[in-house]
């Protein structure tokens, strides 16, 4: 099968030319469809980056670029939760995914180390909580007995957790212990003083200015600005390392994102990114309202809701967190913890913080989203969109719930009823793509599994579930995470099946993920009219089965008419 990518006056034409007969429609629902797009802006009607015609071809691009064999054309992947400009510097670093054991940890750390001998501190990511055997926690000794002459510090996979040793701890400050935050924690050893291990932002964030992440990482930490404004040459490097970040999601079809490390700084270097016409992802990013704010604050974030609202770079949300994460014990429960039965986790805003902030939040238009993966701080969010609701009316607000990686049966009703999006990670489950089961399925406990990363008992009681990544916590990769979905397990016999069908995984990363947004009128599928963001896969993945899909990967992806990432250029 030959195809070619043809430019005829004002349209860019996906034009079949010689072919094998394929199937006369597509099969009802599947986009396997190619596209006509305006490339020139020309008429009342027209746009450069809308689809103005469908028809029903498909292609690929072989290694050479040169389009093959045929596959699927889908609309451009949303990805509803991600933190980009705080974790393209991890690109390229340590990932210590699938590292066992001290002496594997060791030889992994030394590596890097010799490797990189000119760092002023080391870091690593994806550090698994069981990376000992026998339930052995880390420690600064361990990690001393590897690196001691310079700071070093690794991120757990679920991002929530730091582990660093005695000279990272010395030089940010932290050995003797310091006042955080309610859900942040530093440990402490019998000795008296820190351990090694950091749970949560706010103990991070001395570690990150040490490593020079700190500026990018603001909008998550902070929710702020950077102290002082950078000078041109560090403006120049953070604009050059957002392009690095976008770049990379256009490599992984991903044509639309929602950021959740937000604030103004980002969308100044995306509006100046745009500017250059270098903009290559659409990207909405939120105001970060944090616990130690105060709802008048919110006034920020009207402004940058007010100032960014293209289809290219919009604000209009807030995002906050609620608890931490279960394998850490930070994310907050309406029941204590099955391994640990004296703690519950503690919420990161009271009830009547919370509702003050979702009020307000809401009074003004602005859409919420917030982390949360114990039933204890799911049910908490709902009652402050409840709340919201009764101070301000019902309105088609579409409030979010990040994660929901546990929610109490009577709260199924709850969220469907408010309209509340339970944004979701197929890639968290506990044995999902080679995660361990243990030790989160202890922490939850045998009860709480049947409503445990409940997707499907979600979706099947009415609510929208958009899939992201929540990247760097896990790939960024869109068929990763529609792999991932597919070939979930129960976690035992005779509890809940929680998988997708694919047509269901894609759903939930294309029109699920610009409702989300309130885009579903123009972007998520391929529809005339509908904006011109296309994924051109490598295989056809309605007809792969779904332990091979990683298999496939984008050949092509074009964003608003222009492509965006040719595989192999």
């Amino acid at each position: 099968m030959v195809r070619r990518l043809e430019e005829t006056g004002r349209y860019r034409v996906l034009r079949k030319l010689e072919a094998r007969a394929i199937a006369d429609a597509p099969r009802p629902g599947f986009p396997l469809q190619g596209v006509v797009v305006d490339t020139e802006t020309t008429g009342l009607n027209a746009r450069k980056d809308e689809i103005i015609e469908i028809g029903i071809v498909a292609f690929s691009f072989d290694e050479a670029g040169n389009i093959g064999d045929v596959t699927g054309v889908y609309g451009g992947l949303q990805q509803p939760s991600a933190a980009i400009p705080a974790d393209i510097t991890r690109l390229g670093g340590l990932d210590l995914g699938g590292v066992r054991g001290f002496d594997a940890l060791a030889r992994k750390i030394g590596d890097h180390a010799k490797a990189n001998p000119q760092a002023a501190v080391l870091r690593a990511t994806g550090a698994d909580h069981e990376i000992l055997p026998g339930g052995e926690r880390i420690t600064r000794h361990h990690l001393d007995r590897i690196v001691a002459d310079r700071p070093f510090a690794m991120t757990a996979a679920e991002g929530h957790t730091m582990w660093v040793n005695t000279r990272a701890l010395e030089a940010a400050g932290l050995l003797h212990g310091r006042d955080l935050p309610p859900g942040n924690e530093i440990l402490m050893g019998a000795d008296g003083l820190a351990g090694g291990e950091l749970r949560e932002w706010g103990a991070f964030e001395p570690v990150l200015e040490l490593s020079g992440e700190l500026r990018l990482s603001l909008g998550l930490i902070t929710g702020g600005e950077p102290a002082r404004p950078p000078t041109e040459a560090e403006r120049t490097a953070d604009r050059e390392m957002t392009k690095r970040g976008l770049a990379y999601c256009a490599s992984q079809g991903i044509t639309s994102l929602h950021n959740m490390d937000g604030n103004l700084y980002q969308l100044e270097l995306l509006a100046e990114i745009e500017a250059e016409g270098a903009l290559s992802v659409r990207a909405q990013i939120p105001f970060h309202y944090k616990n130690f704010m105060t709802p008048d604050v919110l006034e920020k974030a009207s402004v940058m809701a007010e100032r960014y609202r293209s289809e290219w770079l919009s604000s209009g949300m807030v995002k906050a967190f609620m608890d931490g994460v279960l394998d850490s014990w930070t994310a907050y429960m309406h029941e204590p913890y099955a391994d640990r039965t004296d703690w519950h986790g503690e919420p990161l805003f009271t009830q009547e913080h919370f509702n003050a902030f979702a009020a307000e939040a809401d009074r003004r238009g602005l859409q919420i989203a917030v982390h949360a993966c114990g039933d204890g701080s799911v049910r908490s969010i709902l009652d402050g969109y409840e709340h919201a609701r009764r101070m301000n009316g019902p309105r088609d607000s579409r409030h979010r719930i990040e994660h929901v990686e546990v929610i109490r049966p009577a709260d199924i009703r709850r969220l469907v009823d408010l309209g509340v999006i339970a944004a979701m990670q197929p890639q968290h489950p506990p044995g999902a793509m080679n995660l361990p089961l243990e030790p989160t399925l202890s922490r939850v406990g045998r009860a709480r599994w049947p409503y445990a990363w409940a997707s499907r008992t979600l979706r099947e009681a009415g609510a929208h579930i958009p899939f992201a990544s929540d990247w760097p916590v896990s790939p960024i990769s869109p068929l990763l995470g529609i792999q991932a979905a597919i070939r979930r397990k129960p976690f035992a016999p005779g509890y809940p099946d929680q998988s997708c069908t694919l047509m269901e995984a894609l759903a939930a990363y294309t029109v699920e993920g610009a409702y989300a947004q309130f885009m579903e009128h123009r972007k998520g599928r391929l529809k005339c009219g509908y904006l011109a963001d296309i994924v051109v896969l490598s295989k056809d993945i309605g007809a792969m089965q779904a332990d091979v899909l990683q298999e496939a990967e984008p050949a092509i992806t074009v964003c608003g008419g222009k492509v965006s990432y040719r595989r192999g250029a």
